[in-house]
């Protein structure tokens, strides 16, 4: 039997279907952030946008209400990276991406388990910034770099990022403390790679084996999408190999996708490892590799894809988003961009005395 194909634009649709950015989704930001398997948040505001981009109803108020909460919270998960996932998710996800996390730390010590507990145990006490716990355990072990011995708790004990740090319109350092002191003892049931993958695909797919590893930070998951018996096979328009539940959405390639502006760092762009999908291998360097410092800018989605970055300011009194195209865009295109970009800025900016939609070259 021939393997369906499936078009770049039948994976864009497939892909903005999961990530509910074909329509807003009437969803709590609760259920929106465990379908996505979290959303990463390496700075605190980009998950509020993402969100907002997602959702048919949704207030800055009802994340920060979930994070003050205790229900969802902030910790190094997939890729190493900052993630804001449901509190029900993270212990579960922490042991299944436990090798990712600890790849390549800690190596070069051979106590490696008794810094991790004298760090989590001090931080069970007090939450403090990865600098004041490196300082802590620098008294103990002088030998080792303060940020080193940091970074070992940081990888193998599940530290949370405690609040006011990820509230919108808060600042300040990012604090940590462990897992079980912000939310107790785990009474989620532990979650297996197979069960990780499912819900990537939920989330992402249809997708390979090097997407989901891309996206995790695992290795030799081609066993686990094999082992799984009801998944679907296709093949994109290379060849390659792709997997998908039998249930997932999968709309027609000619769908409308409306205009979007996506968050920073949002797991959109970062989730595959081929990317083509949903931005061209060209535009990758200026939006995820060309920032400096680890940064992946917001950007611009017209007809599913990538066609310029954003990015917002306050000048006296006025609240600014500027657009930056990577090529000419329609007159339609702008019109729907700025109109889309008036609503954000409604909401990030309710109290400007006036707003502004620019357009810039890059």
């Amino acid at each position: 039997m021939t393997t369906p194909v499936l078009t770049r634009r039948a994976l864009n649709r497939a892909l903005l279907a999961r990530q509910h950015l074909l329509e807003r989704a009437p969803l709590s930001p609760l259920a929106a952030i465990t379908h996505l398997i979290g959303l990463q948040a390496q700075a605190p505001n980009p998950p509020y946008i993402g969100l907002w981009s997602r959702l048919a109803d949704f207030a800055l108020a009802d994340l920060a209400e979930l994070l003050s909460g205790r229900q969802v919270v902030r910790l190094a998960l997939m890729r190493s990276t900052i993630h804001l996932v449901a509190a029900t998710d993270a212990d579960p996800l922490r042991a299944v991406l436990q090798p990712a996390l600890e790849r390549g730390v800690g190596r070069e010590f051979t106590d490696a388990d008794e810094i991790t507990a004298t760090g989590a145990a001090i931080l069970a006490e007090e939450p403090l910034t990865a600098s004041e716990l490196g300082r802590r355990l620098s008294a103990r072990w002088p030998d080792h770099e303060p940020d080193r011995l940091a970074a070992v708790v940081r990888a193998r004990a599940g530290l949370v990022q405690v609040p006011p740090r990820g509230l919108w319109g808060s600042s300040g350092q990012a604090r940590h403390t462990t897992l079980s002191a912000w939310l107790g003892e785990p009474v989620a049931a532990p979650m297996s790679v197979d069960t990780l993958v499912r819900r990537y695909l939920a989330a992402f797919g249809p997708a390979s084996p090097a997407d989901a590893q891309a996206w995790s930070g695992l290795t030799g998951l081609r066993e686990v999408f094999e082992r799984q018996p009801d998944l679907l096979a296709f093949r994109d328009e290379s060849g390659r190999a792709l997997y998908d539940l039998p249930e997932a959405p999968r709309p027609d390639e000619d769908t409308p996708a409306p205009v979007r502006l996506v968050a920073a760092f949002d797991n959109l762009v970062l989730s595959h490892a081929d990317r083509s999908r949903v931005i061209d291998d060209e535009h990758r360097t200026p939006v995820i590799m060309g920032t400096g410092n680890g940064n992946v800018r917001p950007t611009v989605l017209v007809d599913g894809r990538v066609v310029g970055m954003w990015g917002t300011q306050r000048t006296k009194g006025t609240a600014v988003l500027e657009v930056i195209p990577f090529g000419t865009l329609t007159a339609r295109s702008r019109r729907a961009v700025e109109a889309e970009a008036r609503r954000l800025l409604a909401v990030t900016d309710p109290d400007a005395e006036a707003v502004e939609v620019r357009y810039a070259s890059r």
